[in-house]
């Protein structure tokens, strides 16, 4: 029988957007139980600290965010032998957990026997997750995430069960192929069928941008517990309403006026912590999917997206906090001991 957690809204990882500065500022908002970090591409080496520590800053915080909340460290790879080695050292840094990428659809990853190409390979689904759940402590949850299958979703039940045989103790579903990759629509129902077949809890993910698609993503799939990505981006309220709609209820949506401060200390920590060619770009970037939820967004994207000089967005940062009644860039947080990406 299924033992379901408290857990209801997870954070998805999301390569080159969804980092730990998003991860940060999301959860400061509020209605996520749990993140999960970008992949660690795991090769033929053991990789050094630090470099899953430049992933996982959160391991400096006892592997949570500064609002307290839990971030799974992810590794990606398909030599058993190799991700044991990895995972264990991993485990000694302190993540709230290590999940398994069985689900990336990039070619470069494929390509190289990553993320959704081990979807053609149950057996070797079954060894990587045995492997690492060897090679960890017993206290140490390990979870993976996978796709409907490769090329169609016929595996999608053998697959989940592999997965399970290797003992994961959770399995996050997005609900389309790697050839499907991100086109709508996300096929839930056939999340309810793996659901069906395993023992260990299932979280479901995939398209998932409002309230009402939580609750239709809830009814297809029979999960309780769902990932939200994108559309925590676009909308950093999500978390909370979707939680507040769980329980019959419902949540105040979280304002332009209210976020302001909250863009403000994203640009603070990327100044802080990215090397000043990315800066703008990764503020330009928030506010492209700001722009799909908040019309203010829209004028501020305008206003910056040829701006690439941190000192002048800086500028006009400051100048939008102060003509939105009377706001100021808010006390930088006292940072965990997060290293510069460069």
């Amino acid at each position: 029988m299924k033992t379901e957690a408290q857990e209801t809204v997870l954070l998805a990882p999301m390569e080159g957007l969804l980092d730990f500065v998003l991860r940060d500022i999301l959860t400061r908002v509020g209605g996520i139980d749990r993140c999960v970090s970008e992949f660690i591409r795991i090769t033929d080496q053991l990789l050094p600290e630090r470099v899953f520590y430049r992933i996982v800053p959160e391991m400096h915080n006892g592997g949570r965010t500064l609002a307290g909340v839990p971030v799974r460290a992810q590794l990606l790879g398909s030599d058993p032998g190799c991700m044991a080695e990895n995972a264990a050292r991993l485990a000694s840094l302190g993540p709230a957990g290590i999940d398994l990428n069985f689900g990336c659809p990039a070619a470069v990853v494929n390509r190289h026997g990553g993320g959704a190409s081990l979807l053609r390979e149950p057996e070797t689904l079954t060894a990587v997750v045995g492997a690492v759940r060897r090679a960890v402590p017993a206290h140490m949850p390990v979870s993976a995430k996978m796709r409907l299958g490769y090329d169609d979703d016929a595996r999608a039940v053998e697959c989940a069960l592999a997965i399970e045989a290797g003992g994961a103790g959770e399995l996050v579903v997005h609900g389309r192929t790697k050839a499907q990759a991100y086109r709508p629509p996300a096929y839930w129902e056939r999340i309810a069928d793996i659901r069906a077949a395993v023992k260990i809890p299932v979280v479901a993910n995939g398209e998932i941008w409002t309230v009402d698609d939580a609750r239709r993503c809830r009814e297809a799939s029979g999960c309780n517990r769902l990932m939200i990505g994108r559309g925590a981006v676009r909308d950093p309220g999500l978390g909370l309403a979707i939680k507040a709609d769980m329980a019959n209820g419902s949540a105040p949506a979280v304002s332009w006026p209210t976020l302001l401060p909250l863009i403000a200390e994203f640009w603070h920590i990327v100044c802080s912590r990215l090397d000043a060619r990315a800066r703008a770009g990764r503020l330009k970037q928030w506010l492209n999917f700001l722009r799909r939820r908040f019309p203010e967004a829209e004028v501020a994207y305008q206003a910056i997206k040829t701006i690439n000089d941190p000192v002048v967005v800086d500028e006009w940062l400051t100048r939008l906090l102060q003509a939105n009644e009377g706001a100021r860039l808010p006390t930088p947080s006292s940072p965990v001991a997060m290293p510069a990406l460069v």
